[in-house]
């Protein structure tokens, strides 16, 4: 792979990305990767491999305990798939919470529904860090516990064995792993104390790829490694129920990208969770079912997903009626009484990128008609955890992270939160006056000349993207937009021709949804435009590469030329 000659534009786009040595550079474009660490080096690893494969060999039954999203959907097949191989299937099964009427992570009643059942070892997945009072409550019943979770201890960690690289005492060289990601590394241990064939392993790195980009994960190091061996697995189609969701969603068998995995089959694994029964989404990973069930399972989380899309813009209709735009507040706090709490995140998200305002959202919590349950979204610059937690005194309950966040609170207490966090950023805006001015992060200003098919091949060698690993931003300055075509039922696509006003050189240019933008108007596009933001893709079309300049935004601001 290394023989080629790396075009100059890679090595910048890398170096800036903190990739420089020939070593990391031939270790970041490879397709077969090789940064992985013993798994031995993650606390507790070798007594918890111990702890599992002596209950495996008693004939214990043991219990996977994951969470409803797509990290901890697919942590819990990925668990049950390998210790199927140790033990008897009869012996295994799994609780997913409700997200509605239990919440995130370890409960009690779960805890004691579990052990009534006959478990005799819980082994979390995705969870369970800081649940140290379930899991004192769970050893009070007789349950023997094993924590696998990749969140940050901010509280008391639990009494048990606890695999966490994030724990202050791991010496585990990468920290981001994601939930799916620690339980594929419990994996390859028990592999390697068990003597398990490899296949064990090839057979779920799927199921780590999707949970890893699900969960948002940098796609650098090992997840780099875990998502680019699962992308090879997941496009062989042997996980059936997968295949059958992935026709279903229009995806290209063979072709499906970590953009994919982002956008099309993780918003169908969590909406489950978001509007009932994550279980579903279990089942038709785990495949354990015949043909026409897994067809069944998979039409079901199609429909639970066009009925998310569908409340959600719902939603996002009724709540850009509540936004005051001629004032916009550096922060919105909206109250959608009656919207679905599964997803007002989403909503949540796209008002922040809309506006690109930290944005919470509320609506009537099941606790009872006294509270809102609320969730919010942030913005780069702005930590949501802690502009809350300046209002704590107010909240029931609360918890999350710079980017987003979840709370409980009294609706009579909603007008005083709101003039708090409005306070709170105000103080923000006045220490940093450019934090609510969106940052556009360009990775090189080029001319049309620079951009030819072989960059275009080079640049795909920079996959999969993601979070820490975004496809590149390019900036095309001074050009002359000409052959303008409108595409869409409704026109709203444009694809047109850029010219260097410098070199002369051309690229074609697509900008998807934006058609009935200003810019694109007849006397518009006669004036040169100054900026053209986008990334640069090769298509085969007719068998030969064709280069496209895909347009995220694009500036027609007067020229001094």
């Amino acid at each position: 792979m290394m023989n080629m000659e790396i075009n100059p534009i890679i090595r910048k786009i890398l170096y800036n990305r903190g990739i420089a040595s020939e070593e990391d550079i031939a270790e970041f474009l490879t397709d077969k990767p090789k940064k992985t660490y013993d798994p031995f080096l993650l606390p507790d690893m070798e007594a918890g491999v111990d702890l599992i494969l002596s209950a495996a060999e008693a004939g214990a039954d043991i219990c996977v305990y994951g969470d409803y999203d797509a990290d901890g959907v697919t942590a819990t097949a990925l668990m049950l798939t390998v210790l199927a191989h140790l033990t008897d299937r009869e012996r295994l099964s799994y609780y997913i919470p409700s997200r509605f009427e239990e919440g995130y992570g370890l409960n009690m009643e779960a805890v004691r529904a579990i052990a009534e059942r006959g478990c005799d070892l819980l082994i979390t997945v995705d969870c369970g860090s800081v649940s140290a009072a379930e899991v004192d409550y769970a050893k009070e019943l007789g349950l023997e516990v094993l924590v696998t979770d990749h969140h940050n201890i901010t509280d008391v960690m639990a009494d048990c064995l606890l695999i966490n690289p994030k724990r202050p005492d791991s010496r585990y060289p990468f920290r981001e792993l994601a939930g799916c990601g620690v339980a594929f590394k419990v994996a390859q241990a028990l592999q390697k104390t068990a003597g398990l064939p490899k296949s064990v392993l090839t057979e779920v790195l799927d199921l780590a790829a999707i949970g890893t980009v699900g969960d948002v994960m940098p796609l650098i190091d090992e997840n780099r490694t875990i998502t680019k061996f699962g992308l090879r697995v997941l496009n062989s189609g042997q996980r059936r129920g997968l295949a059958i969701l992935a026709e279903g969603a229009s995806l290209k068998p063979g072709s499906i990208s970590a953009e994919n995995i982002s956008f099309v089959i993780v918003p169908h694994i969590n909406a489950c969770g978001r509007l009932g029964d994550a279980t579903q989404a279990v089942e038709l990973l785990l495949g354990e079912k015949d043909e026409e069930q897994l067809s069944a399972l998979a039409g079901s989380l199609l429909e639970k997903n066009r009925l998310r899309r569908s409340l959600q813009d719902e939603t996002y209709s009724r709540c850009l009626e509540k936004i005051e735009q001629d004032a916009l507040p550096p922060v919105l706090l909206i109250d959608a009484e009656g919207a679905h709490e599964g997803i007002t995140g989403i909503v949540a998200g796209k008002i922040k990128e809309s506006f690109y305002r930290p944005t919470l959202i509320v609506t009537t919590a099941h606790e009872g008609e006294a509270f809102l349950k609320g969730t919010g979204r942030s913005i780069e610059g702005v930590d949501l955890y802690g502009l809350i937690k300046t209002q704590e005194t107010l909240l029931e309950k609360f918890g999350g992270h710079a980017g987003a966040c979840g709370f409980l609170l009294r609706k009579e207490n909603l007008p005083a939160f709101r003039a708090g966090l409005l306070a709170a950023m105000e103080e923000l805006c006045a220490a940093e006056p450019e934090l609510l001015i969106p940052k556009r992060h360009v990775d090189m200003s080029l001319d049309e000349s620079a951009l030819t098919p072989e960059l275009g091949r080079q640049l795909s060698l920079l996959a999969p993207f993601g979070t820490g690993n975004s496809k590149p931003l390019f900036e095309l300055r001074a050009s002359t937009l000409s052959e303008l075509y409108y595409m869409g039922d409704h026109k709203q696509h444009v694809r047109f021709t850029a010219r260097s006003l410098e070199s002369g050189a051309a690229v074609q240019c697509v900008m998807f949804g934006r058609g009935h933008d200003a810019p694109f108007s007849a006397e518009q596009a006669r004036r040169p435009a100054q900026q053209i933001f986008g990334s640069l893709e090769v298509h085969k079309w007719q068998g030969n590469d064709r280069l496209q300049f895909m347009v995220s935004e694009i500036s027609f601001a007067a020229l001094s030329l």
